[in-house]
């Protein structure tokens, strides 16, 4: 009789989805007169917006430009087209304004770009079940045992899941499939937009060696001017390095993994299932803030900040325990306090007050351009349903 022979796993692949340019594409299906121009999306609502509720009917010479803003704003999106004038994400509005007066300003609405996300992953899911949540525009998707996830190197799959998402919202994407999550989130990048990269084994040297050092996902400028300054500027170079060498320079933990990630080496499982560590809202003020000079305008600010974060832990099923604050200062200094409060919440009042008294532990005597809000610790309320704990009160306000 002879032996059953079990056929080899097939090779793995791992798509990294990043939609195209996703705020200023969510924007434009709003106002489509603005395709095809140079958009930037930033900042909260403003006084002179209410004109922008005639969506597809106001005409172009009616839309804020990015000219004639003032304040102290930073860029959030903008459209390919901006984007050729220099214009880019976390820029602040002002000096944009200099590269690109002409440019269309529109006003940031999270509120739909989640109904978005949820529509383009919901997608997702109906087509590929393992799916990893990485944020409000990108996934990753393990394609390995899904039909077609091996057809054309996974390409099949991707033109497949590219048209439902476009077909359910409008929106197009990117898709890079590798063997790795690391290389296809690289991947991804390749062909934008609305483009799908397909990387073997056999294209390490090809088509990653010769990339920048800063293209590998957890190298950030720091690690990547320190590259630089020893010769160091392609993936290529890093891989020639010796293990040792990397650990000498950088550390066991980090040489090691440079090392790893230079030669494509990545064993990370796409995780269906994560909870968040934190959640948060934040502001950049579009001018510097006193903390008694403009007490009110403060106090209204922080008192919405502390609810947005109240509806997200409600919305998301979680309740926190650690409160704290994030301040930005003139001088671009950061300063940030936290304290454990003794019950779970997700109660905006209770956080505000817990909030208010990390707030009284940092000097306030510089103006500030940021003010924000995190709650931490978090748990899903029936986890938390056989335990006993005694609330204590937070009193005291500075806002």
């Amino acid at each position: 009789m002879l032996a059953r022979v079990t056929p080899p796993p097939p090779p793995r692949r791992i798509a990294h989805l990043d939609m195209d340019a996703f705020y200023a594409s969510v924007e434009l299906l709003r106002y489509p007169q603005l395709k095809g121009l140079p958009v930037v999306i930033g900042g909260g609502r403003r006084r002179a917006d209410s004109v922008l509720a005639r969506g597809a009917d106001l005409p172009l010479d009616q839309f804020p430009r990015l000219g004639d803003y003032k304040g102290r704003g930073v860029i959030t999106t903008a459209t390919y087209p901006a984007r050729a004038f220099g214009v880019g994400s976390a820029m602040g509005m002002m000096k944009a304004a200099k590269l690109c007066p002409q440019a269309i300003l529109l006003p940031v609405d999270f509120d739909e770009y989640r109904r978005f996300s949820r529509a383009f992953k919901s997608t997702i899911l109906e087509i590929a079940p393992l799916m990893e949540d990485r944020g409000v525009d990108e996934v990753y998707i393990d394609f390995t045992e899904v039909p077609g996830g091996q057809r054309e190197g996974g390409r099949v799959l991707a033109r497949l899941i590219q048209k439902s998402i476009f077909e359910r919202t409008g929106l197009t994407c990117s898709i890079g499939v590798a063997p790795n999550k690391l290389i296809a989130k690289m991947a991804s990048e390749f062909d934008k937009p609305n483009g799908i990269s397909i990387v073997h084994e056999a294209d390490l040297e090809p088509r990653i060696w010769p990339l920048p050092a800063r293209k590998i996902n957890g190298i950030g400028p720091k690690a990547d001017a320190r590259l630089q300054a020893l010769g160091i500027t392609t993936i290529g170079d890093l891989a020639a390095k010796d293990r040792a060498w990397l650990i000498e320079h950088f550390g066991r933990a980090y040489g090691a993994w440079m090392h790893e990630a230079a030669w494509g080496r990545d064993n990370r499982p796409v995780v269906t299932e994560s909870e968040p560590v934190s959640m948060s809202r934040e502001t950049t003020f579009d001018r510097d803030l006193h903390a008694v000079r403009d007490r009110a305008e403060l106090s209204a600010i922080f008192t919405q900040l502390c609810e947005k974060v109240a509806e997200d832990l409600q919305r998301k099923g979680y309740v926190g325990k650690t409160i704290g604050i994030k301040l930005r200062f003139d001088d671009f200094r950061i300063a940030t306090r936290d304290q454990t409060i003794a019950q779970h919440t997700a109660d905006a009042r209770q956080i505000r007050q817990a909030a208010g008294q990390c707030l009284k532990r940092v000097p306030l005597e510089r103006r500030l351009r940021l003010l924000g809000v995190r709650v931490g610790s978090l748990a899903k309320p029936a986890e938390l349903a056989l335990r006993t704990e005694a609330p204590t009160p937070v009193t005291g306000e500075l806002f």
